[in-house]
């Protein structure tokens, strides 16, 4: 619950620091935090340090909040606009990675050992101990490999606000545009909704199936695992779909009904008696409702730009933490006092109302308008950004229209310059 109590009031400061700093910092705090928490928790391995593994618990919650709004940001910094949604959710991919480890090392690390807490305690430091190591690779590759941007913008809509004085930039106004922003403030509750949907059925799963399915226990974190891996493959897949057809709203509003249907089969068959029914119906829920994770993230870039990229997407991580910890209370509560058919009854109605949000929100894509060459005297993309008095120009030269990896540019050509010139 630590992490989910700590997202919500530093994700502010974070996403400030992503602005206004940039990415190789907030990775470089992001990572060597993470680091600092996971050396902490190796010194309190005795019963009466726990709040030592507390406090090196609380320091990785805090270290997550400055790594959860990379995805996006790394995405429309380093792709192209053939490229960004697959690198979004290949990101994205990185949270359900660690996830279904999390899933397989710890009981095979630290199994149930009775009455032996030398033994105990030596599994709990291995653990403990790997996990430090893994921590301090992976910051040391961030300070050596980490650049802030490519040489060249990858994208006009890049170009654009590279081009824009940093002295103009407000993160307050951006954070105000963001909330003036009808279709993004839809877009936050539905995200809300469905990913903190996803996390009540992560973390209360154990619970249900041990309460149809006694003796269970090794199936019920299979069946986890199951819902991971899937939601892994369905992330990838859509941010392909989303790089191909560009299609956000129409993809977003399938991807949610087809999760408010699984969530619905999962729903009435989990008491049927058969197990493995289980694993097919968790697996369909977590490839939909996983799959979700970037389109929510790129829908909103695309209907907030210029706003940054970092501070949409801690909003819609910061409103699924809220929902997420209401859920969770809220469910148990039921399964608890009635079954857990009533408390995943309680996550359809909202799923539904989802559903509805997502149905009234206007596809404005500002981001691809501007990557086509669309200019801003016919959209209303920079009317609303915190770069005040800055306009963007009908033609940013040097820059191609789509990534330096394309093959050759589509739609509208803004500049008279070749990637060769440049």
């Amino acid at each position: 619950m630590v992490y989910m109590l700590a997202y919500v009031p530093l994700i502010f400061p974070a996403t400030w620091l992503l602005d206004t700093r940039g990415l190789r910092l907030t990775a470089l705090l992001g990572s060597g935090l993470n680091c600092l928490g996971a050396w902490v928790k190796c010194g309190s391995v005795q019963p009466h340090l726990f709040w030592v593994t507390m406090l090196g618990q609380c320091l990785c919650s805090v270290a997550q909040v400055f790594i959860l709004g990379l995805p996006s940001r790394i995405a429309s910094v380093w792709f192209g606009p053939r490229e960004v949604s697959t690198a979004c959710a290949t990101a994205v991919l990185g949270n359900q990675l660690g996830t279904a480890v999390g899933f397989l090392l710890p009981p095979v690390l630290v199994p149930n050992t009775q009455n032996n807490t030398d033994l105990l305690a030596r599994n709990i430091s291995t653990m403990f101990y790997g996990t430090s190591g893994v921590s301090t690779l992976l910051f040391i590759l961030t300070a050596i490999a980490f650049r802030e941007k490519p040489p060249y913008p990858p994208s006009q809509a890049q170009a654009a606000l590279q081009d824009s004085p940093p002295a103009e930039y407000s993160y307050k106004k951006s954070i105000r545009n963001l909330f003036k922003n009808l279709p993004f403030v839809l877009l936050l509750i539905s995200y809300g909704i469905m990913t903190g949907a996803f996390y009540s059925v992560s973390t209360l799963l154990n619970q249900m199936i041990l309460t149809y399915y006694e003796g269970q226990e090794v199936n019920a974190g299979r069946i986890g695992l199951t819902l991971v891996v899937a939601g892994m493959l369905g992330s990838i897949l859509c941010g392909l779909w989303l790089d191909y057809t560009k299609t956000y709203k129409q993809t977003t509003l399938i991807v949610y009904i087809l999760s408010f249907i699984g969530m619905i089969i999962f729903t009435f068959t989990l008491d049927l008696g058969y197990i493995i029914i289980v694993f097919v119906t968790g697996g369909i829920l977590g490839f939909f409702m996983t799959g979700y994770l970037p389109l929510g993230f790129e829908f909103a870039v695309e209907i907030t730009y210029p706003e940054s990229e970092g501070t949409s997407s801690g909003l819609l991580n910061a409103a699924a933490q809220i929902f997420g910890i209401l859920f969770t209370l809220a469910q148990g509560k039921l399964i608890t006092d009635h079954c857990p058919r009533a408390g995943n009854i309680f996550l359809c109605f909202w799923m539904f109302l989802g559903i509805i949000l997502t149905a009234l929100i206007k596809s404005d894509l500002r981001r691809h308008n501007i990557n086509l060459g669309i200019t801003n005297a016919e959209i209303k993309a920079v009317s609303n950004a915190s770069f005040s008095d800055c306009t963007i120009e009908e033609s940013v030269p040097g820059v191609p229209v789509d990534s330096p990896t394309d093959e050759k540019a589509e739609a509208v050509t803004l500049s008279v310059q070749s990637e060769s010139s440049i």
